[in-house]
């Protein structure tokens, strides 16, 4: 089985966020991408604005009946620091049976950058291959401190969670920038104004 693990905050998840992960599976031929919510962001902390249970239900929303995905709340469940070597090793665990499994961490660019700063990168890189998203044309090969990986080019979609929280407190559209199943639970829960 090869899966790609995609985590990170999605607040909220957006179009980008489903547009790289489909580019990733085309590029990696990739069975599935497992989408992973962190509960807490380490080098970000309390930098989330809408609560975790929130978040979770968002990115369900944004893939449901889209076979190519799954959300697992491992980190959210697990509470606290999301520190992704933790999660790496719970789901080698899961699928310890699985002789043919290969794990594939989909970072973007400004992420991988601070992949020397995670809990112990090494052991990271030795759990999933790193695989860092971009927007433009980079060689097939990355190094990041003595981390290596691969570059897959995706498509350029400027847009931002960040951008689409501001959006929503100028009581803007966000139609277009997230599915329509996130645009309604943005609305129903009253978040981000």
């Amino acid at each position: 089985m090869r899966i790609g693990i995609f985590g990170g905050t999605f607040d909220p998840p957006h179009v980008g966020h489903l547009l790289a992960a489909s580019d990733a599976i085309e590029a990696l031929a990739l069975d599935r991408v497992l989408l992973i919510p962190a509960a807490q962001q380490p080098l970000k902390a309390d930098s989330a604005a809408a609560p975790a249970r929130d978040r979770l239900a968002m990115v369900r929303a944004m893939v449901e009946g889209d076979a190519r995905f799954a959300v697992d709340p491992v980190e959210i469940e697990r509470g606290g620091l999301s520190y992704t070597v933790e999660t790496l090793r719970v789901l080698h665990e899961r699928w310890r049976a699985d002789k043919q499994l290969a794990l594939f961490l989909l970072l973007g660019a400004d992420a991988a950058v601070t992949l020397p700063k995670w809990r112990e990168p090494e052991a990271i890189a030795a759990l999933a291959e790193i695989v860092v998203l971009t927007r433009s044309a980079h060689p097939a090969t990355v190094a990041v401190g003595q981390i290596s990986g691969q570059w897959i080019t995706t498509r350029r979609v400027d847009l931002s969670s960040t951008e689409i929280r501001a959006r929503v407190r100028a009581a803007k559209s966000i139609h277009g920038f997230v599915p329509d199943k996130v645009a309604a639970y943005i609305a129903g829960a009253g978040l981000y104004r």
